[in-house]
């Protein structure tokens, strides 16, 4: 994932450049106090939800982050759709709603991307979620790159 978040970087004009390694940048967290780890299994039950947020543990953040599904939808649960809402500069806000199935993951921004604007290039601010589960049990593995402090 490191040549699309440089490439990505290089587009909203910032200097960070990522590594082609996971351990390299694990390495260059703990230098910045960031040691812990963020990967999480995620538990939601009946009733359940994950209000739309960035995972912003520290000064440092790799760009881009995976949900992968480790339940059956319909047959788990139902509802639980993993939700991404994009605001653009001066426009309404772009709501999308995935519906994985297992064994599949999703790899988005933490919380930012770039866009083609009418003259350059704008920074559309990402948020993720996931919407009210109505029956069962849904799990899902969350993997963050960046540690946290």
């Amino acid at each position: 994932l490191s040549p699309i978040a440089n490439d990505m970087a290089t587009r909203l004009g910032n200097a960070d450049r990522f590594p082609p390694d996971l351990e390299a940048y694990r390495r260059r967290c703990a230098r910045a106090g960031q040691r812990k780890p963020t990967p999480l299994v995620l538990r939601y039950v009946a009733g359940g939800y994950n209000r739309l947020h960035r995972d912003l543990y520290g000064e440092l953040v790799f760009p881009l982050q995976a949900t992968l599904m480790l339940s059956r939808p319909d047959k788990d649960f139902e509802g639980g759709e993993f939700l991404l809402v994009e605001n653009r500069p001066r426009q309404q806000s772009i709501g999308s709603a995935v519906r994985l199935r297992q064994g599949e993951a999703v790899i988005f921004p933490v919380a930012e991307r770039p866009v083609a604007g009418a003259r350059s290039i704008l920074r559309a601010q990402v948020r993720h979620g996931v919407s009210r589960i109505t029956r069962g049990e849904r799990y899902a593995l969350g993997i963050i790159f960046h540690d946290a402090a």
